[in-house]
């Protein structure tokens, strides 16, 4: 292990690094865009059916085959790899705020609008953080996601760990296929457990105590 380390330590800081930047910009990119959208189609229950079932389909595409279908539009590397997971990363986190922010209480949000809260004030002071707890579960299960498929961007040369897991397979090495399997093992379990840190953080005294 110790050789490994030497010959291979450098190699897989690098690696660590791109997997986490690749799974960062598009877990980053998903809250961006599905926690906006999910809060607008709870004010257009219609439209939400249609949205939400379209980001189903989504997901049932094989990765390695939406990850192929990004190559002719922006070729090789980490763009067609982030933008691949992206589109992963939406449905977890689109359902979850979309239940989330439809599920508080009415009760509650009516006496917003009696205190003479406008409709943007309502969702970011009343709505968003008693849907906290349901949101960051979306966000945190979508980073799982994410970080444990970003080993298959390496078929399409953006690098990251899967490049250590592809290379073991190819020439029969386990040590080689360890190297990318525990780090994004580990990866997977540190941001779970510092997204739950930060779903505690941002959920409501109230809401601590239930």
């Amino acid at each position: 292990m110790n050789t490994f380390l030497l010959e291979n330590g450098k190699d897989l800081l690098v690696k660590s690094g791109e997997h986490l930047t690749i799974s960062a910009l598009a877990l980053g990119l998903g809250i961006l865009f599905a926690v906006p959208l999910g809060i607008f189609l709870t004010r257009t229950p219609k439209l939400a059916n249609i949205v939400i079932g379209f980001a189903s389909i989504l997901q049932t595409v094989p990765s390695l085959a939406l990850l192929a279908l990004m190559i002719p539009i922006f070729g090789v590397g980490k763009l067609p790899a982030v933008v691949a997971l992206f589109i992963y990363s939406l449905l977890p986190i689109l359902r979850n705020t979309y239940i989330g922010v439809k599920e508080v209480d009415f009760d509650l949000t009516d006496s917003a609008k009696g205190m003479g809260m406008t409709n943007l004030q309502s969702i970011r002071l009343v709505e968003l953080p008693l849907s906290m707890p349901t949101i960051m579960a979306g966000i945190r299960l979508a980073a799982v996601y994410v970080i444990a498929w970003t080993t298959l961007a390496s078929y399409i040369g953006a690098g990251g760990l899967g490049d250590f897991i592809f290379s073991g397979l190819n020439l029969y090495r386990t040590d080689l296929i360890l190297a990318g399997t525990i780090p994004v093992t580990f990866m997977a379990i540190i941001v779970d457990f510092l997204l739950g840190l930060l779903e505690k953080k941002l959920t409501p005294i109230q809401e601590k105590g239930d």
